[in-house]
C-alpha cells in the first residue's frame, strides 16, 4: 500500500512539474525578449574619456603667479560623453569644462584648469572630473614647486655685498 502511494504521489509530482513548465513557456512573448535584448545592447554603448595626459608639471614657480594649463580629451566611446561636474581638490584650483554640452563619439574638447600659486616646495592638486563613462570619474593632477617670493620674509636673510 505504501508502495502504491509513493508510486502515485510521484506521479503527480511530474504531471504537476510537467504543466508549469508548458505553463512558463507560453507566458514569453517574443516582442518582450527582443526589447529587453536591444535595452541590454544600448547600455553597453557608453563615452569613454581619453586625455591627452592626465598630470601638468608647471616647474618651478614663484608663489602667488597664477598658472594654467588645458587638458585634451577626445570621446574615444560609442555614445555622447557628457561632463557633469569637475572639482579641484582645493580652492587654489579652478577647473573650466564644457558644461551641458554633449560632446559626440570621435569629437574633442578641452578641461581648463587654473592655479593661483598658492604653497610652498612641492605642490600637488587633483581634479575630479565626473562624466557619464563607465568608471563616473577620471581623476587628472597638476603641480609645481612653489618658491617663496623674492624678498619675501619666507626667503630667509637676504645677502648684502
Amino acid at each position: 500500500m505504501k508502495r502504491i502511494v509513493s508510486l502515485f504521489s510521484a506521479l503527480v509530482l511530474v504531471g504537476v512539474f510537467a504543466s508549469c513548465k508548458d505553463k512558463a513557456t507560453e507566458k514569453i512573448k517574443t516582442d518582450n525578449v527582443e526589447v529587453a535584448a536591444n535595452r541590454d545592447a544600448e547600455q553597453k554603448n557608453l563615452p569613454v574619456m581619453t586625455f591627452d595626459r592626465s598630470e601638468h608639471d608647471f616647474g618651478a614657480i614663484e608663489m602667488g603667479t597664477p598658472q594654467e594649463t588645458t587638458f585634451k580629451f577626445t570621446n574615444t566611446g560609442n555614445a555622447p560623453l557628457i561632463i557633469t561636474d569637475a572639482r579641484s581638490s582645493c580652492g587654489c584650483t579652478v577647473p573650466e569644462y564644457p558644461k551641458n554640452t554633449p560632446i559626440a563619439p570621435g569629437e574633442t574638447g578641452e578641461l581648463l584648469v587654473k592655479f593661483n600659486g598658492s604653497g610652498q616646495n612641492q605642490v600637488t592638486k587633483t581634479v575630479t572630473v565626473t562624466a557619464n563613462t563607465e568608471k563616473g570619474s577620471e581623476l587628472l593632477r597638476i603641480k609645481a614647486f612653489v618658491n617663496p617670493k623674492a624678498g619675501s620674509a619666507v626667503a630667509g636673510p637676504v645677502k648684502k655685498g
